[in-house]
């Protein structure tokens, strides 16, 4: 028994789109600025162990996860010259666990830093830190009032603490309504880095600009990239695609401008098929409660996928999967482990037809961001629900 049947529906992740989107981001960024690709929760819901071996076949090298959970699972299926960098949560006690390993973590807090003095005492390895700056994002982050003492450690630890970056994150680069605070992020950051220098500390690569900074702002590209979202093919928001392509993917042609396909690939697709079909006369509900009556003669597919694998119950009656190539309206409440289409209008319909709930068929396309305008998610949102049990297969 092939061992992806065990389960309803899969994955299938396109190498050739993920190629297409690293491309094009090394296009944006220049030859002088490394890429790292993000990976945190579960890869956005693609599969961290599928995610890192196809990320390194298309040259990408440096990976930079939540926390130390997932730098393990990396650490676990990458090669020996990929790079891991935690941004977020790591126990002290798993501190000297992760210098051993040549992983490099975030420091956004002096306990942090002093728990690093004493992790360095019990390896062999030196510790490779990042700090991370407080910029005015008011979350995490080391302040100004900081690095003088911060500045003291490290050269007290005699090169056994070592300086790999300077970090800072942005507060909504995906809309132009935070640009101010962005700037003065900048300048805030420029700020904080100089004055690490001034005190004698080396900043190492310096780095700030997530996908939709990287993608808005050259100013934030710096030495590296933490690149997430884009990376998988979907836009940060809809006001960062349009602000990009209205800048870089509109073209003109006398008086009427030509407009340049989106650069960026969806990776994911989401597949499963109908388990069976049923006729329902006029006049009768279908499934819970009283939300779905039938007016004509119809039939319904059951799909075996629901809110527990990711499928928004909000999905209720107003979304759509494609079947033979066509859309098949989601009908009635989306059950744990089911949800109703109706076929009544392709009747060609057969139980074990394909369905596609993320993806292409037959020209028809459903996106992820369909997913997130009809129940009010985010693209994020709606990719990290999809369930880590579900088989990933590369394509």
């Amino acid at each position: 028994m092939i061992i992806n049947n065990l389960h309803s529906s899969r994955i299938e992740l396109n190498l050739s789109n993920l190629r297409t989107n690293a491309d094009f981001i090394r296009s944006i960024i220049g030859s002088d600025c490394r890429l790292s690709f993000v990976i945190k929760g579960n890869a956005y819901g693609h599969g961290i162990e599928q995610m890192v071996p196809m990320a390194e076949m298309v040259g990408i090298n440096h990976f930079s996860v939540f926390s130390s959970d997932e730098a393990a699972r990396t650490l676990a299926v990458k090669n020996e010259n990929s790079q891991i960098m935690i941004m977020g949560f790591i126990a002290d006690e798993m501190l000297p666990w992760a210098i051993e390993n040549g992983i490099s973590f975030y420091v956004s807090s002096m306990d942090r830093l002093k728990a690093t003095t004493e992790a360095v005492k019990n390896t062999a390895a030196n510790a490779h830190i990042h700090l991370e700056l407080e910029t005015g994002f008011h979350r995490t982050g080391l302040t100004k009032n900081d690095l003088q003492e911060v500045a003291q450690i490290i050269k007290k630890s005699h090169g056994r603490i070592e300086v790999v970056g300077t970090a800072t994150h942005y507060a909504g680069a995906e809309s132009i309504a935070n640009y101010y605070r962005i700037q003065k992020q900048m300048e805030k950051y420029n700020e904080l880095c100089n004055l690490l220098v001034s005190q004698g500390i080396a900043t190492g690569i310096r780095h700030t600009a997530c996908s939709a900074a990287t993608l808005t702002y050259p100013e934030t590209r710096m030495d590296m990239v933490r690149v997430g979202i884009a990376m998988y093919g979907f836009w940060p928001t809809s006001e960062t695609k349009m602000n990009y392509l209205l800048n870089y993917g509109l073209k003109p042609d006398g008086d009427e401008p030509i407009k340049i396909p989106s650069p960026l690939k969806r990776v994911i697709s989401w597949k499963t098929q109908i388990m069976s079909l049923h006729a329902v006369a006029p006049g009768k509900f279908v499934g819970y409660g009283n939300s779905c009556l039938t007016t004509v003669s119809s039939c319904f597919a059951a799909i075996p996928i629901g809110y527990s694998h990711g499928f928004s119950r909000d999905l209720s009656n107003c979304g759509y999967v494609l079947v033979r190539g066509k859309r098949a309206p989601v009908s009635g409440v989306v059950n744990m482990n089911m949800l109703m289409a109706d076929v009544t209008t392709i009747p060609e319909a057969r139980k074990g037809d394909e369905v596609v709930i993320i993806g292409n068929q037959k020209g028809t396309e459903i996106s992820v961001s369909s997913f997130s305008a009809l129940s009010q998610y985010l693209n994020y949102e709606v990719l990290v629900q999809i369930p880590s049990e579900i088989p990933r297969i590369q394509i």
